[in-house]
């Protein structure tokens, strides 16, 4: 593929230990999941079910057929452990609140 016609994508995926950031070039209307597939960060993260994940563009919720642009940094979203709202309600009682 010749880079001058490539987009240049970040892969990102953490744990609560470890943060995996792949920079990949691909194709021009290349889709959010071919790119996450051709970063292989699978073999990095091998435990990822990605029919499970949800994923995003800087922040935001993006469908995995989601066309990419030059410069986005895709991020996999691993499932929450634990309710938000029930975590803070455990720490504000630990907290005496």
């Amino acid at each position: 593929m010749d880079n001058l016609q490539a987009l240049k994508v970040q892969v990102c995926f953490a744990t609560p230990d470890v943060v995996s950031v792949t920079e990949i070039f691909v194709s021009p209307g290349i889709r959010l999941l071919e790119a996450v597939t051709q970063s292989q960060i699978g073999l990095q993260h091998p435990d990822i079910n990605f029919a499970m994940c949800k994923f995003g563009i800087f922040g935001k919720l993006k469908s995995p057929d989601a066309l990419l642009r030059d410069g986005d940094r895709v991020e996999i979203y691993r499932a929450l452990v634990a309710d938000p709202m029930e975590a803070r309600r455990r720490r504000a009682r630990k907290q005496g609140r």
